[in-house]
């Protein structure tokens, strides 16, 4: 995405660039380009380009106020690649309204101007002079770091010392090599992917948890329902079949008695039948003898 389709808030104002922290805390030289009072001041980016103002979103990770007699909010708010300092005081007093009332961490987009400052030991540091803090969304700041590597590269290949007069002064300026800020595109679009990362380990850890995922196996309630009744009713098909059998071998148990009873009672007519019938021939043999026994006594008798 090249710097022309970077947005103007309002017309009139210089344009807001997209810029990494670490190319914004390298960019230390503050410059006019005319002699006019009102002339507006520009830094230098190293990747070439001149910066009225910024717009960067990150994680705002401390407010503090540092103002002695009045109110003076220090705030940090880190990207992907470092710390972007932000100070709004009684010039700025929405901006310090703001993070007055800000509790960190909280993603954050910030508009402002650069501004320098120098320590003690002369080292010249950068900060951000706010005019509009905003909270965002995780997802803004994922759009914006996307867009920053794109806006970054885009100045890194047009970036031409021939034709290129900021080109031209970062060379005299800086001494930090252009690869350093490839690398920073590198690591500012790969920290997004560890964070995909993350959440997908949260998703499974989730599912995990549960051990039913309703999105990914499409399980309703209804299938539930309908499974437990299957369960229910293959229960009841396997106790009917079992009461089935049990009642069969009942059944075959009291057909068995019975004929066993039947066997034996027919067992026990015989054996009275033939006794009967025993007895029987028994007598008529008792009587044959007795017939002949008396009519020996009468020959006797004669």
């Amino acid at each position: 995405m090249s710097s022309n389709s970077e947005p103007t808030e309002t017309t009139g104002r210089e344009v807001a660039r997209r810029v990494f922290a670490r190319e914004f805390n390298d960019a230390n030289y503050i410059f006019a380009e005319s002699d006019d009072d009102m002339a507006p001041n520009y830094a230098l980016l190293p990747t070439g380009e001149k910066a009225n103002r910024v717009f960067f979103v990150g994680t705002l990770t401390e407010t503090e106020d540092v103002g002695s007699d009045d109110e003076y909010w220090q705030a940090r708010v880190v990207d992907p690649t470092g710390t972007f300092y932000v100070y709004a005081g009684q010039y700025q007093p929405e901006a310090a309204r703001i993070l007055s009332k800000l509790d960190a961490p909280e993603y954050v987009a910030v508009v402002g101007k650069p501004r320098t400052y120098e320590t003690d030991d002369g080292t010249v540091n950068v900060a951000v002079r706010p005019e509009s803090i905003t909270v965002v969304d995780e997802e803004t700041r994922e759009r914006w770091v996307i867009e920053t590597a794109e806006q970054t590269l885009g100045r890194l290949e047009h970036y031409n010392t021939e034709i290129n007069d900021y080109a031209r002064m970062v060379d005299e300026r800086y001494t930090t090599s252009l690869g350093t800020y490839r690398e920073e595109i590198i690591a500012a679009l790969e920290s997004l992917d560890e964070t995909d990362t993350v959440d997908e380990a949260d998703e499974t850890d989730a599912t995990d948890a549960t051990g039913v995922d309703i999105d990914d196996t499409g399980t309703t309630d209804e299938d539930i329902g309908t499974s437990e009744t299957d369960g229910i009713n293959s229960d009841t098909d396997t106790n009917n079949e079992a009461d089935s059998s049990a009642t069969n071998d009942i059944t075959d148990n009291e057909d068995t008695d019975e004929t066993d009873v039947l066997d034996s009672d027919d067992e026990t007519d015989t054996n009275a039948d033939a006794d009967a019938s025993n007895d029987a021939t028994n007598n008529e043999n008792t009587n044959d003898t007795d017939t002949n026994a008396n009519e020996a006594v009468e020959q006797d008798t004669l």
